[in-house]
């Protein structure tokens, strides 16, 4: 499903500036259904629901040196943990340390993003019914305005995503629709519609860059690893970037002495990578804000941009992603290339 990036305010409004997702070989599943088959893949006795990390502890024994507790009590000693816990993730804190300046969430520029979810049969009364099939992104100072269909096209996501929110004791204001007044009409139709109803909003943040993603055979990934800002559309992308890369070296792992190189790999391979993809969210958001070196003005230069930011994002050669990890990893451990050679990261 194409993403049309729209100009909604000032001269150029009604400009077509991007068309995102148009990748070669591109398809749309719905994340549920790609959990769905996922878990097919995994065997049912290896899987623990409702668990919450409470504390790693790395220790002297042999086997099984990892010391895993959990926040109902029970506990587990295993050879490698790989921390895929989200934005807020125990694992991140643990790698880093709770006081790490990178540690945490971060929201720099106050994002806050306004969002209703409705009925496509609701949303065809209150906007342009062109919106409830295609993505839209519609730009302007005072928050860029999406939809995103949603179930087969039977619900639609809608929101407004607000830089430099004042929040008043942790509180983001209500959504003013007349600070829209000077938006394209369909703009304004899907931020009333939103206004009506924004109890599915939420406080954007992301992770400032960490220095490492491993340490000896404990290691972060997704989220954990490099949340970013929604603006890119890349978060579970690299996501699953980071699950082939680590399930491509884990073929090759055969001894527990293999684990600690072999995420050493990875992390050599995929935090470049990834980190990137972290500021080029947050330049999206301030390209779609109008707060990006007045390229707004110019709508060229922001085809130009964008082009070269899908570009990055799709046309990355992944198969060699997961070489170069795998021919770091196994010249550490004494195997493949020299340890002479250059593996260029992607």
């Amino acid at each position: 499903m194409v993403t049309e990036v729209i100009l909604a305010q000032g001269p150029n409004s009604g400009e077509l500036v991007a068309e995102l997702g148009r990748a070669k070989g591109r398809k749309t599943i719905a994340r549920s259904d790609l959990l769905d088959g996922l878990l097919q893949l995994v065997p049912k006795d290896g899987i623990s629901f409702s668990k919450r990390l409470d504390k790693i502890e790395e220790t002297d024994k042999e086997e099984h040196p990892i010391h895993v507790t959990f926040k109902d009590g029970t506990d587990v000693w295993v050879d490698c943990v790989l921390g895929a816990d989200g934005i807020h993730s125990p694992t991140r804190s643990y790698l880093l340390g709770p006081d790490h300046p990178a540690a945490g969430p971060k929201n720099h520029e106050n994002w806050q993003v306004y969002r209703t979810m409705i009925s496509t049969e609701e949303a065809k009364k209150h906007i342009n019914e062109k919106w409830t099939r295609v993505v839209p992104i519609l730009l302007g100072p005072q928050g860029h305005v999406n939809c995103i269909p949603l179930n087969k096209g039977t619900r639609l996501s809608a929101g407004v995503a607000v830089r430099g929110v004042k929040y008043v004791d942790g509180q983001a204001p209500p959504l003013d629709p007349a600070l829209y007044s000077d938006y394209s009409e369909d703009a304004r139709q899907i931020v009333e519609m939103v206004a009506r109803d924004t109890s599915a909003s939420w406080t954007a943040a992301d992770h400032d860059h960490a220095p490492y993603y491993n340490r000896r055979n404990v290691a972060m990934l997704g989220d954990a690893a490099h949340a970013s800002m929604p603006y890119a559309g890349q978060g579970a992308a690299q996501a699953l970037e980071d699950a082939a890369v680590l399930d491509h070296l884990f073929s090759k792992v055969t001894e527990v002495s293999h684990i600690a190189p072999a995420l050493s790999a990875y992390d050599t391979t995929r935090r470049p990578r990834s980190q990137h993809v972290v500021d080029l969210a947050r330049q999206f958001g301030r390209v779609y804000a109008y707060a990006e070196d007045d390229m707004h003005k110019d709508p060229q230069r922001m085809m130009q941009f964008f082009a070269e930011a899908a570009a990055f994002s799709n046309n990355a050669d992944l198969q060699r992603q997961n070489d170069d990890a795998m021919n770091l990893f196994l010249s550490s451990i004494g195997e493949g290339k020299q340890a002479g050679d250059v593996i260029e990261a992607v």
